[in-house]
Formats: C-alpha cells, structure tokens, sequence
C-alpha cells in the first residue's frame, strides 16, 4: 500500500459513534477520542502486523509525529547504544533487593465496552408464538389391540403422498465464503501380458451333401412318423409367427435404452445453445435479414439475404442512397465465420430466395421491385467444397512466388446475377414468397398440373403483395435450346450464360390474381402453399403402368432444359389445382389454379376462392405443412399462430392466444412431429410440443436483443441438428438443437396424428352442435311467432271467480305461516250455536 496513513476528522469519529454506538470500532477508546485535543486523529494500515495489530491509532501528538516522521536507523541506533550503556551502569550501581509479596486481585465494577451488545446480537432468541395441540381421544380406545396389516398405495384414495424436493424461491441463504484445496491423483497400475505366436497355415474343408433318392423320398413323404411330426410342431410354429408379429425378438433393450422416454426435458441437456453466429460489418451490419436457407448439399453453408431496414417513404426520401447500397445475398460457412465465402449481387433488395432441390448451384430471388433473379455459381463451387472440409485450395506455384502474387485470390468474390425478369411482366410490389415446384409436376398455361418428365426442378412460383400468383419456367422457348458450349461461357463481366435465353425476357407461364369473395380488388399475398412437396413422388406411382411403359427417357443437356409441347403433357390424376395463401391482413385464403371459362365475357379467368377465414390481426408471415403430414399446415401472423387442416374450413385445429410480443416467424421441426418453433418480436424462441402442453410453450429461450426475422432448422446428421435464426440487426444465429427437441420418442408420430384426427372430430362435433342449437332456435322463433299470431281465449267468469278465491286462500295461508312466526297469531273463536 503507498499511503498506510489516514487523518480522520474528531467530529465525523464522535458523528459515527452517535450513530452507531456500541457497533462502532471506537466504541472501546470513546473517551480517549473524546479527550484528544487535536482536530484530525490518524488511523495507520499495519499490513506488517509490526505492532501486533491491523490498524493503530494515535491518541496523543508525540505518537502521532513519531509514527508520521519516524526516527532514521542511526538515530535509532545511536538511542538504543545509550540506552543500554545506561542500564548497564545502574544495573553495577543498584542492586535491587525488593522482595515480591503474592496480592491476590481485587473484583471491580463491571466497564462496558460495548462487547454485550455483540452479543446480544449474536444471539438468538425465539420471537414467534408457540402453537399448541391438543389431542383427544375416547376413553375405551385407550389400550386397544392394533393390528397392521399391508396394502398397496392404490388400493384406496390419497394411499400415498410424494413429497418432491423443489427449490423455494422465496429464500435464498448465501453460503459463507471457503477456502478449501483438493488434491486428486489417479490410481496407476502396471500391467503385462505375454501371448504366443503361432506360425499361420492355410486349411480347407469340403462338405458333400447326403441326398436321399427318389424311393427313399417318397418313402419318408408317406411314413406316418412324418405326419405326426409336422402334427405336433403346427402349433409351437404358429405360435412362433404369431410371437413375432407381436414383438421383436431381435429387439436389443441395452442399445435402445431410454428411447422410451418421451417427457420433456429428461435429459440435461435441453436448452438451445448457440453454436456459432455470423455478421458482415460492411454489408450486413445494421441491416434486417429477409430470409434465411442451408445449402441442400454443402453442410456448414448457409446464405442469407440483407435489405435495408426501411419503409416505403423512407425508401422514397433515401432513394439516392438505396440506389447505392449494393443488394447482397450472403453465403457463409462455418469454416469462416467473419468473412462470406460467396457474395450475390441482385438489382434490388431480396426478400426472398430458394435454392434448386435438382441443381444446387442455381439459386433464384424475388426482389422489392417485383423482378425475379437467378444466379449460377457452379463456377465458385470449389471455394464452398474447400471451406466445408476446412482446406485451403492449392495454390499455384507461379502466383505464390515474389512479385507474381495475385491480389485477388482471398478475396470474396461478387457473382452478379444471370437472369432477371421482364420489368413489364414482374410483380407491381415486392415479391413476398418464391418457391421451386417439385421436380415431378408441372405447370401449363391454363393452370392444369402435370408430370414433369425431366424430372428436374425447372419452374418457380412466386407470390407477390400486388395480389397475384405467377409460375416461372427456366426452360427456353421450343427451338432455342442451348448448347453445352454456351453454358460454359461467360459474358462481357463474367456472367454465365446458363439462362441467356431469358434475361430480360422473362415472363410468367401463368399469373393469377387472387380476387376477394365478395366486392372488388384482390388479396395481398405474403405466403403461398401447395399440397405437392418436393421428393414425394406418391402420385406418380399411382399412374398406370401403361403410362408409365410409354415414357421415353430424354437424353441430352439442350433437351432437359426445353420444354414439352402442351399435347405431349397430359394431366396428373388425382393432383389438386387448389392453394392455401396468407395475405397482408391476416386472412388465409383457399384458392384454385385451373381456369374456368366466364359465362359472360367466354375469357378464361380464375374462378374465387373457396373461402377466406380471418383468425389473425396482422399480416401472415409463415403458412408451412407438416413434414409428416402434408394436409395439415402452420400458419403465424399478427400475435397468434393457428393449425388447420386442409378440407376443414370452418375454424382452425388449434388457435392460440394473443402473446404479448409480435409473432414473426414460424416453422415446424424436421424430425419430431408435435414440435414447432415460432419466433417473435422481443427476441425470443418458443419451442411448442403437441404432445406436452397446448395453452403454453414447452420451452422459451432470448436469443437476441433485436426482433427475429426468419428461422429455419437443418439437419446435419443424426447426432446433430441446427437452427439458423436472423435478427433484424444483420446478425445470424445458429443454434445447436438439444437431445430431446431432435429425438422423436418411438410412437410420437401415431400420438400426434391421433390428437390431430381427435381436433378433427371436435370440430365435427361443435360445428354439428351449432346447426342443431341453430335449427333449435329457429323452431323455438318459430313456435313463439304462431302464438302471438293466435288471439288468446278470454275465461268466463267462474272461472274468473275461482282464480280469485284460490288466490285468496293462499294469502290467508301466508298470513297465517308470517304470525305465527311472530307469535302473534291467535285461534279464532269456534261460534256458538244457533239456537
């Protein structure tokens, strides 16, 4: 310590000695402070404990000085050479020759020191009422045999009360500081083990199989010992079979140990922990990200899309400056986690983008402005290849030697799109939701589904706020198939001309507006959903199979990316034309693709939608089908989320409660049917199981300070599984899921879909109440208005007169029962007789 000296001030001493009393540290000197004559007393810090104590304080001026100036060494040297030079010589002059006398010691009045008061507070003393019981009991139980007997916990009511251990959160009691050391050494031990070495031969063995001849056969076939046989082992074989319809008897317990146990929350582990996050401070900081996708191949790759978190009038205020502002799609890999391996630059803001189930390498976006974009980065895949195994590409020896480096070797490189729709023919606004259509079905410019023989992913659908529904085919007009040498080169800045063909050119096979019930205008789409999926090829296999021996395979790059004609594609039986939509107010639409013909004008126009229900205050931004069960979906909008099934339009499954914060995003789990995650406006993740609870989330975890926008788990291998989560910030989260959100407990999938059919059955049955209690209410309408048509009978008058008199007497009975209550009731007098 560089300064152990401290000059307290008398008065803020006597000040905390009135305050405090007999707490203070001074108490025990007060009236040696009280006697100081100074103003200021020091307080010395002996770290040293020189004069046996912690602190020191000087009571007089002489040990103040002396403890502020102390004396040099020969000073101190020279007093104490005097000082013993003086005893010596009074030691040679006197002899003392005092005899010592035993005085036992005296008691004296008690001085308080303020040492009780500690004490006293130390102490404990009993503050609460003491409660008393008494027990009573009857005289002749007293010494009655007893005899116990046992019984199981469940043979009566309340048999057993558990008393689980639970942490009180009404007290907390801090536990005392401790210094404790441990020490722990592992126990060694020295083994060893000799084995022999024996030289190695090679052997071989050959077995003939006895046969038996014909004769000896037939001979064996008809013996009765045969026949009693195959009698007495029938029923141990069928019993057998049936042993193994029941159950497994390959079943290993030890391997499959704990699978059966489907609470929530069994293991430890059951919290979203992050794994990893991403944010650019030059493209992607202080921007909102649109959308979020894995790469369908590549694990660790992840792309996302930035738009500038503006609305519409700002956009138009800063209209130089957005135009400025480069629009980037953002591919980033784990392996990196501060720089993005691939940049994809786009003419507007991205609100939305897939990547192609067929071929990877091609990803499409729609804009802000309502254009549609493609990109191919087949080129760049390498890059991608090399950060997912975590090397570095082999450089070349020619660049790496001094003076020859290549500058632009580490850097991102920016791949500019190549394809972009006809302005005249995109969307008027922003295109809210893009998806592939399955690489199975097709669509054809009437709206009527088929089979997409090239089996590849070749049209896009896209939905837009300007209330329409457009299909985009990639697939040149006929007659102008590309080469393979045209999609190998580049244009002027190193396009790939994968899509030459349509850039700027582009236009819908089909655009559908999705016009309103009743009045005029359209819906404004945000989500759209159809009942194919990618990968479920179940319709196809319900062809025919003349259909399917007619097939011709189609070789050949130029003649996989050209289209049928319309009389070669024929309709897919048993496909439906008809598409859930999710719209700006919060309505889920129930629309259909095929045209039917006007009645009036004979034009050809989409007919109205089937219904459009209203369950959610503001816009829809998630309208997702169940990986397992396609015909039910997941719709989020406003401050609710809702389960419907497609075919049920009277109300949802299950509709929650309003939340607290705005609901943002949604999406169901990729492994577990009953689970599903939503996002929400404050930051948060709630994690909801089907099977656990209904009214509240089974788990809800912060994960950022900023509103979330998109959220979308991936599946990296059994072992693991992520989730990908956006800010409005420009930062990504991936999450690593927990053992119990990604483990599906055996038997989870029929129990989530028998709680579905049993909503189903509940809406069947509350929608039958309500016809009834309407159809009830209307025949008690009914019945009410035919009396007040028929014109009520008038009584006569006896009957008049004895309505009265009844009425009459039983007043007079309720008099009667009121005095006599009172007391003041008295017995009539009995006449007397006539005489």
């Amino acid at each position: 310590m560089e300064n152990p000296f401290k000059l307290i001030p008398k008065e803020e001493i006597l000040q905390d000695l009135k305050m405090r009393a007999g707490v203070c540290d001074f108490a025990p000197i007060k009236q040696k402070i009280i006697d100081y004559p100074a103003d200021e007393l020091l307080v010395v810090y002996d770290a040293d404990y020189v004069h046996g104590q912690n602190f020191i304080i000087a009571l007089t001026e002489e040990a103040k000085e002396k403890l502020m100036r102390p004396p040099t060494a020969e000073q101190v040297e020279g007093e104490d050479g005097e000082r013993e030079e003086g005893q010596r010589q009074a030691e040679e002059e006197e002899v003392d020759l005092t005899v010592y006398t035993y005085v036992p010691p005296e008691p004296k009045e008690w001085v308080s020191q303020g040492s009780e008061k500690e004490i006293k507070e130390e102490s404990i003393e009993e503050t609460r009422k003491k409660i008393s019981f008494t027990l009573k009991r009857v005289r002749h139980e007293f010494g009655a045999p007893v005899q116990f007997s046992d019984r199981g916990p469940d043979d009566a009511k309340d048999g057993y009360i558990e008393c689980v251990a639970y942490e009180d959160k009404n007290f907390s009691v801090k536990r005392m500081e401790l210094n404790k050391s441990v020490q722990a050494i592992s126990e060694t031990t020295d083994n060893g083990s000799q084995t022999e070495w024996k030289h190695p031969c090679n052997k071989s063995t050959q077995y003939a199989p006895r046969e038996f001849n014909e004769e000896e056969k037939n001979k064996h076939l008809q013996s009765q010992q045969l026949k009693n046989f195959i009698e007495n082992t029938t029923p141990r074989f069928q019993l057998a079979l049936q042993q193994n319809e029941i159950m497994d008897v390959f079943y290993d317990d030890w391997t499959a140990l704990a699978d059966e146990d489907s609470s929530f929350g069994s293991k430890s582990d059951n919290h979203l922990k992050e794994y990893q996050s991403f944010t650019d401070m030059q493209f992607s900081k202080e921007k909102t990200i649109t959308s979020v996708e894995w790469h369908p191949t590549f694990k660790g790759v992840i792309a996302v899309a930035c738009a500038e978190r503006m609305l519409f009038d700002e956009r138009i205020d800063n209209a130089s400056k957005v135009l400025m502002a480069p629009s980037l799609i953002l591919i980033w890999s784990f392996s990196d986690p501060i720089h993005p391996q691939i940049l994809l630059e786009a003419p507007d803001d991205i609100f939305c983008f897939k990547f192609n189930p067929s071929d990877p390498n091609v990803i499409t976006g729609g804009c802000i402005n309502g254009q549609v974009v493609m990109w191919d980065i087949s080129k760049h895949v390498e890059r991608l290849k090399n950060s997912q195994r975590g090397k570095q590409p082999k450089k070349n020896t020619m660049t790496s030697l001094p003076g020859f480096e290549d500058e632009n070797s580490d850097k991102t490189p920016i791949i500019r799109y190549c394809a972009v729709s006809a302005i005249e023919h995109s969307h008027k606004t922003a295109v809210a939701d893009i998806q592939w259509v399955p690489d199975h079905i097709e669509f054809t410019r009437m709206g009527v589904i088929c089979e997409n023989r090239q089996q590849t992913c070749c049209q896009i659908l896209t939905a837009s706020t300007d209330g329409t529904v457009a299909v985009w085919d990639t697939r040149p007009p006929k007659g102008q198939a590309p080469s393979v040498d045209d999609n190998k080169s580049n244009g002027p800045l190193g396009v790939p001309s994968t899509f030459k063909h349509i850039d700027l050119t582009w236009k819908p096979v089909i655009k559908i507006p999705i016009g309103r019930i009743e009045g005029n205008g359209e819906y404004a789409v945000t989500c759209i959903s159809i009942q194919e999926r990618q990968g479920d090829r179940t319709i196809l296999d319900k062809q025919s199979k003349q259909d399917l021996e007619k097939r011709e395979s189609v070789g050949g790059l130029g003649s996989s990316m050209r289209g049928g004609s319309a009389k070669e594609k024929k309709p897919l039986e048993g496909v439906t034309t008809k598409f859930f939509i999710g719209t700006e107010d919060g309505e889920l639409v129930y629309a259909d693709w095929k045209l039917e013909k006007d009645v009036d004008s004979g034009r050809l126009q989409p007919p109205k939608p089937d219904f459009a229900k209203l369950f959610h205050d503001q816009n829809i931004t998630t309208l997702q089908r169940s990986p397992f069960f396609k015909e039910y979906f997941l719709v989020v909008g406003g401050w609710n989320f809702s389960i419907w099934k497609e075919g049920e339009t009277s109300q949802p499954l299950l509709c929650s409660a309003a939340h607290a914060k705005k609901l943002t995003a949604g999406y169901w789990s990729p492994t577990r049917p009953c689970v599903f995650y939503i996002a929400r406006a404050d930051g948060n993740i709630d994690v909801w199981d089907l099977l656990d609870r209904t009214h509240e989330p089974s788990l809800s975890q912060n994960i950022s300070a900023a509103s979330i926008t998109a959220i979308f788990p991936w599946i990296v291998n059994s072992k693991q599984q992520l989730l990908g989560v956006a800010d409005s910030v420009g930062t990504l989260h991936i999450l690593e899921v927990p053992w119990t959100l990604r483990h599906a407990p055996s038997g989870e999938m029929n129990s989530t879909l028998n709680y579905l059919e049993r909503e189903v059955k509940r809406l069947a049955y509350v929608q039958t109440r309500q016809e009834f209690r309407i159809q009830d209410k209307r025949r008690i309408d009914a019945e009410e208005a035919e009396k007040k048509l028929v014109k009520p009978i008038e009584p006569s008058n006896e009957e008049v007169e004895n309505r009265q008199r009844m009425e009459y007497l039983d007043y007079k009975e309720e008099e009667k029962k009121f005095l006599q209550e009172l007391g003041l009731w008295q017995e009539p007098e009995e006449p007397l007789p006539d005489t």
